[in-house]
């Protein structure tokens, strides 16, 4: 994943997340940063229990998805959009593949 979809993903500037990544102990995280955070983790833990295979669970981000939440286009073009609402969505729909609820 290139630096920028990173830092779209956590909801920052690109120059913040390289500060970030480059000191990571000296990050200010709010409760938006969290909860991606959170977010995020919880969709590569999911994925990694649906499918253990590394590859696997990569491909499924990136292969169009004809799931009406994805409508033909890959899951992880709808977590680039950039809101939390997508992150949510998304790992909502991992759990529910796996019967679950957050984990």
């Amino acid at each position: 994943m290139k630096e920028s979809e990173a830092a779209l993903l956590l909801g920052v500037p690109d120059s913040t997340y390289r500060r970030w990544k480059q000191a990571p102990e000296q990050a200010r995280l709010d409760a938006n940063h969290l909860e991606r955070m959170s977010l995020i983790l919880g969709i590569y833990k999911a994925l990694h229990i649906l499918l253990p295979n590394q590859a696997a669970a990569n491909s499924w981000l990136q292969r169009p998805n004809h799931n009406p939440l994805f409508a033909g286009h890959s899951p992880v073009e709808r977590l680039l959009d950039g809101q939390v609402s997508d992150l949510y969505v998304v790992r909502q729909h991992l759990d529910a593949a796996r019967g679950g609820g957050h984990a």
